[in-house]
Parts: C-alpha cells; sequence; structure tokens
C-alpha cells in the first residue's frame, strides 16, 4: 500500500493529524454522542416527508437478478439488510432499468411486465420495510426509493457489450473501445427512452415506492446526455439542450405519477479517463489528442493548468435548474467507476479492471466531501446527500458527525460498507463501538466479482460469500491486480 489508509491509525487524533495535513478546511468529532443528540441521528422534513435520521444507504447491485429481470433470494437478501440497517433514507437500493437494453449486465433488473416486475417491485420493498420493522424501526419515517437507469454507452444486457451511446467520445472510446462502432442514439430513441422512464416510474409508484431517482451519474446514458455538447440538434450542444430529455421526464412524471417523489444521483464534475501504467500499475489519466476529446459534464477544459480537474461549475447550473424544476432530492457523486474508480470509489486496492490509486484515496474522500459542500453553498435549499464515505473505515462516524454538524451536507451516503456491515448506522447511533472486524477495507472485491462475471457481495468479510466457490477465484484475482504488467 502507498498510502497510510485509515486503519493504520490507532487513534482519532492519529487521524485527524493525516486528514489536516492533507486539507486543514477538514476535521472530525472526538466522538459521536449516542441519539438523540448526535446530528447524525436528527430528523429531517422534506416535501411532507418526515425522514428519521441522516444516514442514506446508497444503490448497491448484486448481478444477482434473474434472466429476466427479476430479484433472487440473493437479491432479497441485501434488501432485507439495508431494511436492518437502520439508516432512514433508502437511496434506490439498486440501479433498476428502465428496460432489457437498458441493462449493465445481464442479471440487473430491469421492468418486465410480462415477467412479473410489478409483484417483484413490492417484494423488494416489502423486503425493506419488515426487515425494518423487525429490528426495531419504525416504518412511518422511513423512506424508500427505486432508482431508475439506462446503461446507455456501458449497455451489456445478454453478456456482450450492446452500447447505446448519446454522442461521440473519442478519448472515452479509446478506453472503452466496444462504443466507437454504433451510431449515436437518435432524438426519436432517446424519446423512446424517456417514455420508458416514465412507465417504469409509474410501477414502481403502484409498488408502493416514496420517489424514484433518475440516474444521471457514473458515465450511464443521462450522465453523458448532460455532457453531450458535441450532440447536434435538440438533445445535445448547449445545457437547454443537454438537460431538455431530464426535463420531458420529470414533467411526464409528475404528471402520470402524482404523488411520487423525485430525487436525481448526479457526477456533478468529471475528469478524463485513467488507465493502469503497465510498469507501476498506478493510474495514470489519459492525454487528448484534440481539446474537443475531452468534451464531457464538469470536466475541466483540455488547455487547462490540471486536465484533470474537477470543475463543478456546470454541475451547480444543473442543481440549480433542478431546484426550479422542483427536484429538492439530490444525490452528489463524482466520477465514473469505470473511466476514474479511485474518485468515484476511493480504495486502497484497486478492483480487477482498475489501477492502483494514484493520490492518496482520503484526498479521493475530501474531493467528493468538498464538492457536496459547494452544491450546499450554492443550492442552500437542496437536501443533498453525499458519497465517498466508506473509505474511511473506523472514523467514518467521526467525519461524518462532523460534516452533517457543520451544515455542509444533509445525509451521509454508504454503500459498499452495508455490504460488509449493513448495522453500522444502527450502532453508531446507538453509541455502540464499531465492530472492527466488519468494517469494509476496499479489496474492491464486490467489483472484481462482477467484472469477471461473478455476483458481487463482499467476499472477505460475508460468511454468505465468503464461503462459495467464487471467493478463491476473487482472491486470486485481487492479488493479480496488484502486480505491475508489463508489455
Amino acid at each position: 500500500m502507498r498510502f497510510p489508509s485509515p486503519a493504520h491509525h490507532r487513534t482519532v487524533a492519529e487521524f485527524r493529524a493525516h486528514l489536516k495535513a492533507l486539507d486543514p478546511d477538514f476535521d472530525c468529532v472526538d466522538a459521536v454522542p449516542a441519539a438523540p443528540a448526535a446530528a447524525l441521528s436528527r430528523p429531517l422534513q422534506l416535501d411532507g416527508w418526515r425522514i428519521g435520521n441522516r444516514f442514506a444507504c446508497h444503490p448497491m447491485e448484486g448481478w444477482d437478478g434473474t434472466a429476466d429481470g427479476q430479484p433472487s433470494e440473493h437479491t432479497l437478501r441485501r434488501w432485507r439488510r439495508f431494511g436492518a440497517s437502520g439508516a432512514k433514507l433508502i437511496w434506490g437500493g439498486e440501479a433498476f432499468a428502465v428496460s432489457h437494453e437498458g441493462r449493465a449486465n445481464p442479471h440487473q433488473l430491469f421492468w418486465n411486465p410480462a415477467g412479473g416486475s410489478a409483484g417483484a417491485l413490492a417484494n423488494l420493498r416489502a423486503a425493506v420495510c419488515d426487515s425494518h420493522r423487525e429490528t426495531g424501526g419504525a416504518v412511518d419515517d422511513l423512506l424508500v426509493g427505486l432508482q431508475l437507469t439506462h446503461s446507455g454507452r456501458l449497455a451489456c444486457p445478454d453478456g456482450s457489450p450492446a452500447p447505446r451511446i448519446a454522442v461521440r467520445r473519442p478519448l472515452l472510446e479509446r478506453r472503452h473501445p466496444a462504443g466507437a462502432t454504433v451510431p449515436p442514439l437518435s432524438d426519436a430513441e432517446l424519446e423512446g427512452i424517456g417514455a420508458q422512464f416514465v412507465t417504469t416510474a409509474m410501477a414502481a409508484r403502484d409498488a408502493g415506492f416514496d420517489f424514484v431517482d433518475i440516474k444521471c451519474c457514473h458515465g450511464y446514458l443521462l450522465h453523458e446526455l448532460i455532457g453531450a455538447q458535441a450532440r447536434p440538434g435538440p438533445y445535445g450542444g448547449d445545457f437547454a439542450g443537454r438537460t431538455r430529455l431530464l426535463r420531458r421526464i420529470v414533467a411526464e412524471i409528475r404528471s402520470a405519477a402524482p404523488g411520487l417523489g423525485i430525487g436525481v444521483r448526479v457526477s456533478i464534475a468529471d475528469t478524463v479517463p485513467f488507465v493502469r501504467d503497465p510498469a507501476s500499475g498506478v493510474g495514470r489519466p489519459m492525454t487528448p489528442t484534440d481539446p474537443c476529446e475531452a468534451l464531457g459534464f464538469g470536466i475541466a477544459p483540455a488547455d487547462s493548468p490540471d486536465p484533470t480537474a474537477l470543475d463543478p461549475t456546470e454541475g451547480i447550473a444543473f442543481l440549480r435548474l433542478l431546484e426550479q424544476l422542483g427536484v429538492r432530492l439530490v444525490n452528489v457523486t463524482l466520477g465514473s467507476p469505470y473511466s476514474n474508480p479511485h474518485l468515484t470509489r476511493p480504495a486502497a486496492y484497486p478492483p480487477s479492471d482498475g489501477y492502483l490509486p494514484p493520490i492518496d484515496p482520503l484526498l479521493a474522500v475530501l474531493a467528493h466531501l468538498r464538492a457536496v459542500r459547494a452544491c450546499k453553498a450554492a443550492c442552500p435549499g437542496l437536501t443533498l446527500v453525499g458519497s465517498g464515505y466508506t473509505y474511511l473505515q473506523e472514523f467514518l462516524p467521526h467525519l461524518a458527525e462532523a460534516e452533517v454538524a457543520a451544515g455542509h451536507v444533509d445525509f451521509v451516503g454508504l454503500g459498499r460498507m452495508l455490504l460488509s456491515y449493513p448495522e453500522l448506522p444502527r450502532d453508531v447511533l446507538a453509541g455502540l463501538p464499531l465492530r472492527r472486524k466488519l468494517l469494509c477495507r476496499t479489496f474492491s472485491d464486490c467489483t472484481t466479482a462482477p467484472r469477471n462475471g461473478m455476483r458481487s457481495g463482499c467476499f472477505p468479510l460475508d460468511p454468505y460469500y465468503r464461503e462459495t466457490p467464487e471467493a478463491q477465484r476473487v482472491k486470486a484475482l485481487r492479488v493479480k491486480a496488484l502486480r505491475p504488467r508489463r508489455g
């Protein structure tokens, strides 16, 4: 490991010294008080909802649905664990594709009414609510959403890449060549996909979900579209064109499913793709051969002093647009796990298709926190969920409490951590010591497994996955990912 992980620090004081050496603008609390004294335990009122605490469960896919897009027992187990976590905001559960062609993998859930999706959606929501009750939580202050997605350039519905792209991205296509051989979606095709978002939102409403997330992050279709500066016609070019489809989707959901809440998870800033240096194994940024190659959403201009810098300027404009649309629930993330995973998912260990971190992963965590701080300062009326916290490990509650107490963020979003330690929010709010043996150490096995055709889970720490035949294969892939590769 090139950088000291949080687990190497024995005390909060040692962690604070590391934190402040990287950025003196950040601090953490010495101890998190038990509820109701903790800022993390405060309820929040939003549009008639009362959300019982400040922990949010991020969408976590398991690559474990059926061929016809329905949840398996593995899927339901994960949703039950989300409900048992104690988090009062369940942000989407997992990415639910609005069509078969929009799946990112052949085991992703998707809207398939002929295959029983309506009943499956109700079962997913029930899994969360029932386990929440069984572990002592009230459901009148639990908010449960469903994340709606179309994978776009990253679509792989039947096991082979089948990209559906919004715009040519030459630099990205050097990193992911499959998208270089297909034409961009037509305006009519985009409008058809927009209608699929609306249909699936209506199904979520009928199944009892409180809100839907219109996913605009991590390189998927709507994220690519809002950065489609080089696309001609009504759905590209200027900011109004690039956000036109999102605006139509929001308006049509409001009309077709009145009373259903709408949220948006957005990669508020991005950077150029990174690749693995063959000699060192460390990630390095790709270099555009032409300034137009780096066009996207929240990407610094190619001629800037640091072309890898994050530029939230357009992201702030996007948030102000959401305010105008009456969308007040926003989940802020960065980049794409397919192009710059060190930024999107700060980790000590890379996934098998990744690279060693080019910067201290704690700096990547602070990039997330800094981005959501800027968003909150610019748009204080929005309710914001922050990302990037899992890498903090033992010190996650200490920094999370400080950020919420200071008003920099409204909810602390947890993803990978809840795969290994779903009860962490409950333990923190009860004032209990953390169970260190359950803390996610960011081995990235939950990413390596699906990248290699296996279902996702915490293979090192969750016995449910650790005792499977795939566990040793995943471990071997992790070890291999750490070795330099030449030639």
